[in-house]
């Protein structure tokens, strides 16, 4: 055999219920440990964990297989001291390594009437009033037991009564409460000696000794006789002035018969010893009507019994009033608000103060301020009802001059001397959608028009133009709105809600009409809201990009318009000329009919390369350069914008003379070196100079 199992118990815990007497040595068996081992591997020894001066385990054999286990009692156990106690008992073999097993012993200790009740006072001392009800509790007695369960319940017995006590008093015999059955009586008898009796349940009992003192009553209260008193008082009365006189008396004599006199209300008034038991009421600071009309005033006259027997006087002093208090308005400052062009003598609001003070004095009337010179000018258009502070205001008010104003408004009691107070009254004007919005661009003041270039390569969202408008109203009427009311093509355009940009809605096609009219509607956000118009062209023209149309007067107008003729007369002329001089290119000359009559005209190298080429040779061109022409309805003077060279140097320049079509004479010819047409001096000339 080898050491592998651990000696194991029956039970895992074991209880055992032992009295309090029990006798040191006593004996209680256990049921030992089982080990499957044999020999030296079996159970050898038994120990007790934590160790304890109450118990000790033995162990023995009474023969081979007999064995047995017993817990020993060492010490007399007290359940007052201790009621439970638990520990572990523990089981070793003999292997090695050994092993062990260990159950729980729990002991209760059952408990014995080892214990009498004992008072928490030998001698119980009370007072009581000769005048305290039946059924009044005098004292309560208190016995304690250490022993538990029924040794331990406590009950209460008078065990003897001096006299006539026992039919005076009874002892509840659960709280040992002392109570009375009939009221006392401090003549008959002063004092009082009971003795109480604790008994536990196995019959242990003690005695207390209870001593009841009767008290005396005071049965006498004072009296308060009243020799004069003022009422109404003004509420500028000087403090110390006497309101009443009165005395005081007591029929009792010693401590019963001694009398103190006390006034709650100490703030405004005190009392003043005058002579013997004479006491005076007088005032001690000054009285305020509005913050108290009405003193009532309680005096109360104790004596020195037990407990005191008191008596109380009432005064009531009704306080005057005097004009002490200007009017007060309910509010610091007052906003009131009308819309413009309000009818006549309108009611706007009204202006409340109140007067502390009553009567006249209280009175309030109404009236507007005159304000210095030095300060804002008075306004004529609000008037105050004097009565009742009712505003109005006189005359219809237009927002756009006048927007805000503000007056005094003052308000008058009916005292003597009169007392005012003043207020601001600010009147806020609101404004109305009475004012339609105003185009400052494009300009509206009846002149054609304005146009607008757009080249006819832009794409979708080009901006052509923007429509500025301003609105004279405030708020939510100003906010404008921007609206396509008319077009020539109206899908061709949009306009932004907000921003009054007009762009394109969709690319520029040969089907649209180069001069295209628009009318742009602007409206505001009142309600009904108000609108303006404003109309304005657009001139679809073929690569021309970001080109802006000048706004002229009808005058420059007129003069552009025959520039732009006489320009176009020179192109058509100058086109007949290179027709004639070369024949190759009069089919493609057709073809270009359309743009030069557009105002548009560009000789690139596509085109002229091998023509120019021809004229350079016979010595009728200049060196060959891209013309680039732009033509402008709207202004005084158009240009010619000579860009870059296209073609190699060609043989010497030519001339010829023109006519200049505003003076009507003829121009020079400007000879243009190859230099001077080189792109870094790109430059611009006059029709008149147009070689």
């Amino acid at each position: 055999d080898i050491n592998d199992h651990s000696p194991v118990f029956p039970e895992e815990r074991i209880a055992f219920d032992i009295t309090e007497k029990s006798d040191p040595g006593s004996r209680f068996p256990l049921e030992g440990a089982r080990d499957l081992d044999i020999g030296s591997n079996t159970v050898q020894t038994y120990s007790i964990s934590p160790e304890n001066e109450y118990f000790s385990v033995s162990c023995g054999s009474r023969s081979e297989d007999d064995k047995y286990v017993e817990l020993v009692l060492e010490k007399a156990l007290d359940r007052e001291e201790q009621a439970e106690m638990s520990f572990s008992l523990i089981a070793e073999d003999g292997g090695s390594p050994p092993r062990s097993g260990t159950t729980q012993v729990h002991i209760v200790i059952l408990d014995v009437n080892d214990n009498a009740p004992i008072f928490t006072q030998e001698v119980y001392i009370g007072q009581i009033l000769e005048n305290m009800p039946e059924g009044s509790v005098v004292l309560t007695v208190l016995a304690t037991d250490q022993d538990a369960g029924v040794n331990g319940d406590i009950t209460y017995q008078l065990s003897q009564a001096v006299g006539q006590s026992d039919s005076v008093f009874v002892i509840d015999p659960i709280t040992g409460e002392i109570k009375l059955t009939k009221p006392l009586d401090f003549e008959a008898a002063d004092t009082h000696e009971l003795r109480v009796r604790a008994r536990d349940g196995g019959g242990l009992s003690a005695i207390c000794k209870v001593l009841v003192e009767v008290v005396d009553v005071n049965d006498n209260a004072p009296e308060l006789v009243v020799s004069s008193f003022s009422s109404p008082l003004p509420e500028n009365t000087v403090p110390g002035t006497v309101v009443a006189l009165f005395s005081v008396r007591d029929r009792d004599s010693g401590a019963n018969g001694q009398i103190s006199c006390a006034l709650e209300d100490q703030l405004f008034f005190s009392l003043r010893p005058a002579y013997k038991n004479y006491y005076e009421l007088v005032t001690v600071s000054a009285l305020d009507r509005e913050e108290t009309a009405q003193h009532i005033l309680s005096v109360t006259a104790a004596d020195a019994g037990s407990p005191p027997l008191t008596s109380t006087q009432t005064f009531t002093v009704d306080i005057s009033d005097v004009n002490d208090n200007a009017p007060v308005f309910n509010q610091t400052s007052y906003t009131m608000y009308v819309r413009e062009n309000n009818v006549p003598t309108v009611f706007v609001g009204a202006v409340s103060a109140a007067d502390a003070d009553v009567g006249l004095n209280a009175k309030v009337t109404y009236s507007l301020a005159p304000v210095q010179a030095a300060e804002r000018p008075w306004c004529s258009c609000i008037s105050v009802n004097s009565e009742n502070g009712h505003v109005f205001v006189l005359r219809p008010l237009d927002y756009e001059r006048l927007r805000q104003t503000e007056v005094t408004v003052s308000a008058s009691d009916a005292g003597s001397p009169p007392l005012r107070a003043n207020v601001t009254v600010r009147l806020v004007v609101l404004d109305e959608n009475d004012n339609a919005p105003l185009v400052l661009y494009p300009g509206q003041d009846g002149s054609p028009a304005s146009s607008e270039l757009v080249p006819v390569s832009a794409e979708a969202g080009y901006l052509i133009t923007k429509v500025v408008a301003v609105d004279a109203d405030s708020g939510q009427n100003s906010w404008l709105s921007y609206h396509l009311l008319r077009a020539t093509e109206p899908g061709l355009f949009t306009v932004g809600v907000q921003s009054g940009e007009v762009r394109l809605r969709r690319p520029v096609t040969d089907r649209d009409t180069v001069k295209q009219k628009l009318v742009v509607l602007v409206r505001d956000n009142g309600k009904p809201p108000l609108s303006a118009t404003a109309a304005l062209s657009a001139l679809l023209l073929k690569d021309f990009s970001d080109v802006r149309l000048p706004h002229s007067s009808p005058a420059t107008e007129d003069q552009g318009d025959s520039l732009t003729t006489y320009l176009i007369i020179s192109l058509v002329f100058v086109s007949l000329l290179f027709l004639i001089s070369t024949v190759a290119f009069v089919a493609r000359k057709v073809c270009k009919r359309k743009e030069l009559e557009a105002g548009h005209v560009l000789y690139g190298a596509d085109n002229l390369q091998s023509g120019l080429a021809d004229a350079a040779a016979a010595g009728t061109l200049p060196r060959a350069h891209c013309y680039e022409i732009s033509l402008t309805t709207g202004s005084g003077n158009s240009e010619f914008k000579f860009l870059r060279p296209i073609l190699p140097s060609l043989p010497p320049q030519h001339c010829a003379s023109g006519q200049d079509p505003d003076e009507g004479q003829d121009f020079p010819c400007v000879p243009v070196s190859t230099e001077e047409m080189a792109p870094d001096n790109v430059g611009t000339l006059s029709a008149g100079q147009f070689n």
